[in-house]
């Protein structure tokens, strides 16, 4: 899911989109994971019996972390190929 966002972002789709995701009641847990460069802060968290809204504490990405992709990747995906010669990697910062 992150680069497909990340794609999209580079792509101009807007900062403010909300981000959400599914998962079975026993994936919640009550305690801080540790985010990468590239992982995206949920604004929603989807289960079968409700919605959870979350509070992000990590920026979202700038785009595509291409230090976090390997060369034969990039270069098996075209649209990859294009996003990479306009782009720049930028670390993010903690909220």
């Amino acid at each position: 899911m992150g680069l497909s966002l990340a794609a999209l972002k580079a792509g101009n789709r807007p900062a403010k989109t909300p981000i959400a995701t599914s998962v079975h009641p026993l994936q919640i847990v009550n305690e801080e994971i540790p985010m990468t460069d590239h992982d995206i802060p949920l604004n929603f968290i989807v289960t079968p019996q409700r919605v959870i809204e979350v509070t992000a504490s990590y920026a979202r990405p700038k785009g595509i972390c291409w230090s976090a992709l390997p060369q034969d990747k990039i270069d098996d995906i075209p649209v990859l190929q294009k996003l990479q010669r306009r782009a720049v990697c930028c670390p993010r910062k903690r909220l």
